[in-house]
């Protein structure tokens, strides 16, 4: 129960901050634009993603897959940063 609580907390948060980064880099018009409806919308995709860490059968198992995915997301901007194509 609080290693999938922790995983909620930590990875969750990561994982849905950069989940909505890359939403916001992929719409259309400057990311200026899209900041505040980004930062709205980041907390009720962490509840979402909260929610679906309970639904793993074990902490370590939640841990994993939640960092990985956060990892995935923020490498991906990170790698876009790089690039040139996000700012």
């Amino acid at each position: 129960m609080w290693g999938r609580a922790t995983a909620a907390l930590v990875p969750g948060f990561f994982l849905a901050v950069g989940v909505m980064g890359l939403v916001c880099w992929a719409l259309p018009g400057p990311w200026q634009s899209t900041l505040v409806p980004g930062l709205v919308a980041v907390f009720p995709l962490w509840v979402c993603v909260a929610g679906a860490a309970f639904l793993f059968a074990s902490g370590p198992r939640a841990w994993a897959w939640l960092s990985g995915l956060a990892v995935v997301c923020l490498g991906t901007l990170w790698g876009l940063q790089g690039l040139g194509w996000v700012q």
